[in-house]
């Protein structure tokens, strides 16, 4: 085949000619870069290819991490991972070789990108995100994601959408609120864990986190530093009471000193909220996570206790009694899974006392199907958002369309096995969720959200608008 031959079939001297005219209307400094970048538009969107490997989450336990090609670059992403599995959710896939990181290593679900998902993925167009999570769908064939593993699929699903947003040049909280059909992008109220309790920490507090919310800011950057000032003051007050051991933090970055009740933890929030002088403008919230301490019908509140006495078992009539007394004198706006995951009427009989937002975490597990049922029984009033729970951008845009057609709150929130990946932050943004909840303000993981966002209120300039009070909306 001659040059000219060549250049007739790929129709490239017209393409060329088209970009040499574009750079001369442009009056570009740099012709050649210019008709680059002209000719790489001039090439129909497509992945490359899709090579996963196994890294390291915040707790030194295993994780996928994907690397997508497209015709723009490479894009990263990783999928977070949980405590626990529970029945409701999608399955991420471990190799259980306990020669292998006790068990938790993640060779299978690596192999199965690189040898499945990139096969089937390769020539799609990295703006159908839709299409892609479906073709992943599709290939594993199971309801929860077990055969190719769901941290495979999430993090193939994430480097997927940020492609696609490049595909597009826009931000990707921008292509987000496209999938999804959204117009009204908004910075989330963050909810900042300050005390960490439960299984979270070596203490002997039952409920896993109390959690501030600077719902009086004007911008989230404001937010962000009421959120670090009372971390900082909270510090000097466990310190003044409890020594500087007491400043120990648990999974999330909260601290935990060694406390038995709430009350406690409570009024150590409030003395640090005092000094910073912000009072009002800052709000509580706890997470129970009252499955970790539930037994039968009972809950356990003194569970960590070497000690354990009969004393302090509760029913759950003798719970929503405790939560209206907190409720009352702390002015607490948020509870999440106040009973255990099965405790349908307890759960509902707080909520429609209408107290609180009360969010279901462990009840809801952010099943479609869980999800569903809480809607209709009004048994809750707010989602907790987990996308490893999912397993692709696709089923969560849906998930979040769920409950703010109930007109639900939303809480974006990460897990305790986090990467450096901000996703969440762009996601929260798309989505207006109003709500983020990634732990204190302070360790990496947990500031590559929070940083993220205040980039993200930035680039928004004049348009960013804060949650603020209608972080419920």
């Amino acid at each position: 085949m001659s040059v000219q031959e060549y250049l007739d079939k790929h129709l490239l001297s017209r393409k060329i000619e088209d970009a040499v005219n574009a750079a001369v209307r442009a009056k570009t400094s740099d012709p050649v870069l210019f008709i680059s970048n002209h000719m790489k538009k001039a090439v129909p969107s497509a992945i490359t290819k899709v090579k996963a490997r196994q890294i390291l989450d915040s707790r030194g336990i295993p994780t996928v991490e994907v690397d997508l090609f497209t015709n723009k670059g490479m894009f990263r992403a990783s999928a977070p991972s949980g405590d626990s599995s529970g029945m409701y959710e999608a399955v991420e896939l471990r190799d259980g070789d306990k020669g292998l990181y006790l068990g938790n290593s993640v060779n299978r679900a690596v192999k199965n990108v690189n040898e499945k998902i990139s096969e089937a993925l390769i020539g799609m167009d990295p703006t159908l995100q839709s299409q892609i999570d479906q073709a992943m769908i599709d290939l594993d064939k199971t309801e929860k994601k077990g055969e190719l593993g769901a941290n495979a699929i999430l993090a193939v699903s994430i480097a997927a959408c940020k492609a696609g947003a490049a595909e597009k040049e826009v931000p990707l909280y921008k292509h987000i609120a496209d999938l999804s059909g959204k117009t009204n992008l908004t910075l989330p109220v963050p909810a900042f864990t300050v005390i960490s309790g439960g299984k979270h920490a070596g203490n002997s507090l039952a409920i896993q986190e109390i959690m501030i919310l600077p719902i009086g800011a004007i911008r989230f950057e404001e937010a962000l530093q009421m959120g670090s000032e009372t971390y900082l003051h909270l510090k000097a007050v466990i310190t003044e009471k409890y020594g500087a051991h007491g400043c120990n933090v648990g999974e999330n970055g909260g601290f935990a000193p060694n406390i038995s009740s709430v009350k406690e933890g409570l009024n150590l929030v409030k003395e640090a909220i005092s000094r910073t002088g912000y009072n009002e403008r800052i709000k509580i919230a706890i997470d129970v996570a009252a499955t970790d301490f539930c037994i039968g019908t009972k809950y356990d509140l003194d569970f960590k206790s070497p000690n354990k006495s009969v004393q302090n078992f509760k029913s759950g009539e003798h719970m929503i009694d405790m939560y209206k007394e907190l409720c009352a004198e702390y002015t607490i706006v948020s509870i999440e899974d106040p009973f255990d995951k099965e405790d349908w009427e307890n759960i509902k009989h707080f909520s429609s006392l209408g107290l609180c937002q009360v969010v279901g975490d462990d009840l809801l597990m952010s099943n479609s199907k869980r999800i569903e049922r809480a809607v209709n029984e009004s048994t809750c009033n707010a989602l907790l958002l987990k996308i490893n729970q999912i397993g692709t951008v696709t089923e969560t845009i849906e998930v979040v369309k769920l409950a703010k057609d109930a007109h639900w709150g939303v809480v974006t929130s990460h897990r305790c096995g986090e990467t450096e990946d901000s996703f969440i932050a762009d996601l929260s943004v798309g989505l207006a969720t109003g709500q983020i909840k990634s732990g204190a303000p302070c360790r990496g993981e947990q500031l590559a959200k929070y940083n993220q966002l205040l980039r993200i209120e930035e680039e928004l300039g004049d348009r960013a608008i804060y949650a603020g009070e209608d972080w419920r909306q």
